[in-house]
């Protein structure tokens, strides 16, 4: 099976499987998503949804939170590790989007990826989730299970495997295929040595293959 048919098939069954694909970060508007984003990183979605409810109640905004001492952050924002940094970018991201762009998040890629903490990935999921274009995250579960499944060949790069899905995913297919990835690499295809093959719907389709 080609990678294109191989991409449509992975698609079609993990539609099946995950009919509801939606980002596990929790947010009403876009700065919000920015800034989980970035607490996202080494911390789970759970732990982030936790601690942006104290940051909220205190910074409500995209002025309250450009305003804010970065220590005052920081000291809120430190259950999702690397408080120090994450604190501030969140600072100067919030400052640029008050001072550049009306408090508003820019819905152009290459503008998110100048955004102080916004990486390729972060940048994606904004634009898939908050303007729905096309997309593809490549956090770890998207990099581990498309290596597995056969769909890239061993790369370990973010850049390397987005370019390669970029080929072979349909544009309007992209972001969703990519939350249903997480779900299926929580649930099933987990970054165990031995995951859960015996339950997995792309079993007899999977090569299983591992980037050591």
């Amino acid at each position: 099976m080609r990678k294109k048919e191989l991409a449509l098939e992975v698609i079609r069954r993990l539609k099946e499987e995950y009919p509801d694909a939606d980002c596990t970060l929790d947010y009403d508007e876009a700065w919000k998503l920015l800034v989980s984003v970035r607490l996202a990183a080494q911390c789970t979605d759970a732990r982030v949804n936790v601690v942006v409810e104290d940051l909220y109640a205190k910074f409500p905004d995209v002025n309250a939170l450009a305003d804010a001492p970065v220590e005052e952050i920081e000291e809120i924002v430190r259950p999702c590790g690397l408080g120090k940094s994450k604190a501030r970018d969140i600072s100067a991201c919030m400052k640029i989007l008050r001072d550049e762009y009306n408090g508003k998040v820019p819905d152009d890629f290459d503008k998110l990826l100048k955004l102080p903490g916004v990486g390729r990935k972060s940048a994606n999921l904004i634009m898939g989730d908050v303007f729905g274009k096309p997309a593809i995250v490549t956090d770890t579960h998207c990099i581990r299970l498309c290596n597995r499944i056969g769909l890239v060949d061993k790369m370990k790069d973010p850049k390397k495997v987005e370019m390669a899905l970029w080929k072979i995913i349909p544009p309007e297919e992209g972001n969703s295929f990519c939350h249903r990835l997480v779900n299926h690499g929580r649930e099933v295809c987990t970054a165990r040595t031995k995951p859960y093959c015996d339950k997995c719907c792309l079993q007899d389709i999977c090569k299983k293959v591992d980037v050591k």
